[in-house]
């Protein structure tokens, strides 16, 4: 029942709502009325350059930064996994840290750090005659990215960390017999044994991608227009909302939804057969 309410009826009333089109008349003196017209908010949805920049841009991002972050995260969890590692708890800890940090409140920090007239990054660069335009149009996409690792990386570590203790130590003590390096152990045992933690964490990052909206929204006042109302889908579909055309907005959103599950549908699919085979 609280699936339904909660995920189902949102998502069925969403489709409802994007079946049907605002219409007004010339004058706009009347309130504008809803006409049954399923398919012309798809229709426009597709034909809109705005968005299908935004959804393109989208995917650039999840393209590049979901395996990044990924990959430092199977990195820092393989290094406070090995035997030599110390203090694991505070490197656990401090690695954690920046996911408790509400995405809000790192996204004005970091806005901080961007900032041409601010930044002490570039203040302590600036005597090398280096100044990095973190919030022009070509890095702005990145900049984002980098608040979104630094936010989320320790989080999947911990869960990928959580499944290495899961690894049963005989099989870890036969490959140190058999006299395999730490290096191939790592390679070829411990991640191939933490599969399933490694496709969770991306399906997560595949659905968090789609929802980008907190850290983009926080820079847009300070990125001097490289951000605007419809940078990514989810603001697209705020700014329609903001219009007052919920039935657009509706259609943008439930696009996106099917788009991210076409994505993680295709990803189980692609990572099964791997194993399968």
């Amino acid at each position: 029942m609280f699936f339904v309410a909660m995920y189902l009826a949102p998502l069925g009333f969403a489709i409802y709502r994007s079946l049907f089109v605002l219409k007004r008349d010339g004058l706009g003196l009347s309130a504008p009325t809803m006409v049954f017209d399923p398919f012309t908010n798809y229709l426009k949805a597709f034909s809109d350059p705005v968005f299908i920049e935004s959804l393109g841009r989208v995917l650039l991002f999840g393209v590049v930064q979901v395996p990044v972050m990924l990959g430092l995260a199977t990195a820092l969890a393989l290094l406070i996994d090995s035997r030599s590692a110390r203090a694991k708890g505070f490197f656990r800890l401090t690695s954690f840290l920046p996911y408790a940090v509400p995405g809000v409140i790192a996204a004005l920090m970091w806005s901080f750090l961007y900032s041409g007239s601010s930044s002490p990054i570039n203040a302590l660069l600036e005597p090398l005659g280096v100044v990095i335009p973190f919030l022009s149009e070509d890095m702005v996409l990145w900049s984002v990215a980098n608040i979104v690792t630094w936010g989320w990386t320790g989080y999947n570590m911990i869960i990928i960390y959580s499944a290495l203790q899961s690894i049963p130590g005989e099989i870890l003590e036969a490959a140190k017999i058999d006299g395999a390096s730490a290096w191939k152990i790592a390679w070829n045992i411990k991640i191939p044994m933490v599969r399933p933690a490694l496709i969770l964490t991306t399906v997560f990052s595949i659905i968090g991608t789609a929802q980008l909206y907190n850290e983009p929204k926080v820079l847009q006042s300070v990125s001097g227009g490289s951000i605007d109302s419809a940078f990514t889908p989810i603001m697209a579909a705020q700014a329609a909302t903001a219009a007052q055309n919920y039935p657009y907005a509706a259609a943008t959103s439930v696009i996106l939804a099917v788009l991210v599950g076409i994505l993680s549908i295709t990803f189980f699919k692609i990572t099964n057969r791997g194993s399968d085979s």
